[in-house]
């Protein structure tokens, strides 16, 4: 079966615009001609690509998925015009990831400017969010891997791999003064202590406070923060104390000026990079896998 990449744009242009009437109208080409292009295309591929919802077309789940084709069919056109218009010789390449949201963005930044190296043509698209919602993005090719603090779910239906990058322990911190009233005794001194966790449903925060259960530690949870950045801005006006990976120590005491209390390898933040299996062998998944193993020889600053 071959495409045919002229009813592949007729969809593009009804998916675009939201109605057969308003892609005919920008077109100029009638409903009727539209709408028999369409159904030529979903004859071809054997899939119903929208839903009627009352008077309005709805993409489904397939159509999603070629939507998703579609676009990025289109935009590499839209590329190659672009490049010959400018006589660039090079080619221009995009590299889509998902990054969920409890991960660190000093880590994050480290780990993706290894793309830049890689190739400095690359055009890197980044989406912040939940797993749950990165993971439906992959499912219909919207991106090409996700960094995550947790490996791809055990019965997840998603044809991918979760390709395990590296760990690290945990680094607790206060404000100057509060941090040498903790330090000796670390970590039974946060006892009662004001700390400020991760939002819940975070691995770190559902670890954190398993640790503290384990050795008999009860601070007062004064904040549960998604945003972590948010929760040293607390910590270094005195209000709590916060903790964060290990590998980022250096970051943390430079950027938020806190001071570090205490570390413990008993809490491990874990890193993952999951790929679909048609993406597995993609050149800047490939790069990313081997140049994050660095990452964890030295602490970020």
């Amino acid at each position: 079966m071959r495409l045919n990449y002229h009813h592949l744009k007729y969809f593009y242009a009804i998916a675009s615009h939201g109605s057969i009437a308003n892609a005919s109208a920008a077109m100029h080409i009638t409903p009727q001609t539209l709408s028999s292009q369409l159904q030529k295309l979903e004859h071809q591929l054997g899939y119903k690509l929208f839903d009627r919802v009352g008077k309005k077309l709805q993409l489904n789940q397939m159509g999603n998925v070629t939507y998703n084709y579609a676009k990025e069919i289109f935009d590499l056109g839209d590329e190659l015009i672009n490049s010959l218009q400018n006589h660039s010789e090079k080619f221009s390449s995009k590299f889509s990831i998902g990054v969920t949201d409890v991960i660190a963005k000093v880590f994050s930044f480290n780990f993706l400017k290894q793309i830049y190296s890689m190739d400095d043509n690359i055009k890197l698209i980044c989406k912040e969010t939940s797993l749950d919602n990165l993971l439906s993005d992959l499912a219909i090719n919207k991106l090409d891997a996700i960094l995550s603090d947790t490996s791809l779910p055990p019965h997840s239906a998603l044809k991918a791999f979760s390709h395990f990058v590296g760990k690290s322990g945990m680094s607790f911190f206060a404000a100057t003064e509060k941090a040498n009233e903790l330090i000796e005794d670390f970590p039974q001194s946060l006892n009662g202590e004001g700390f400020f966790t991760a939002g819940e449903g975070s691995n770190q925060r559902i670890s954190v406070l398993s640790w503290f259960d384990q050795i008999g530690v009860k601070p007062k949870i004064v904040g549960e923060l998604d945003d972590s950045a948010l929760t040293k801005y607390f910590s270094q006006a005195g209000y709590g104390v916060c903790c964060a990976p290990t590998i980022i120590e250096e970051h943390v005491i430079n950027q938020f000026n806190l001071k570090l209390i205490g570390r413990t390898d008993q809490v491990m933040e874990h890193y993952y990079l999951i790929s679909p299996e048609r993406k597995v062998k993609h050149p800047a998944v490939q790069n990313l896998l081997s140049e994050s193993k660095k990452l964890f020889v030295t602490p970020l600053n």
